[in-house]
């Protein structure tokens, strides 16, 4: 029937559900950024680069070489001009010295993980992200009980 399917496969009131789920996902996103304080960001900024890691890791399994690039480029984005670009090494002092460089051989090891379909090269970086995420929130947690 002409008419009844909006996308490939997709019948035109599915399309639309997918339409506005993303819609809401974008708006849920800015609201959860534009009110959050500065340690809840960070959080942000970690959990939306494993995501995209983990979702690298999944495509190059599937060998889907597009949505891989796709998700490899977003992750060393948010590592490079969120996490990297958000570090204060003066009041961060030593700290703030090897994240940046935990930051710096993440992206490395994504470009290469990317370069050879390696997906292993993704789960380690997942991994990493995973344990400051966890060790992050923890901080927020501690924080918030004490005041």
């Amino acid at each position: 029937m002409p008419g009844r399917h909006a996308g490939p496969g997709l019948p035109k009131h599915m399309n639309a559900t997918l339409h506005a789920s993303r819609a809401y996902a974008a708006v849920q996103a800015h609201t959860d950024v534009e009110g959050a304080d500065p340690h809840r960001l960070v959080l942000l900024m970690l959990e939306a680069a494993l995501a995209a890691v983990r979702r690298a890791a999944e495509r190059m399994r599937a060998r889907d070489v597009a949505t891989k690039g796709a998700a490899i480029g977003r992750a060393i984005q948010i590592l490079e001009e969120g996490l990297i670009a958000s570090l204060d090494e003066r009041a961060g002092g030593e700290l703030a010295g090897r994240l940046k460089d935990l930051y710096a051989y993440m992206t490395r090891r994504l470009l290469l993980a990317s370069m050879r379909n390696d997906p292993e090269g993704c789960d380690e970086v997942a991994r990493l992200l995973g344990e400051i995420r966890d060790a992050w929130a923890a901080i927020g947690a501690a924080e918030g009980a004490g005041g």
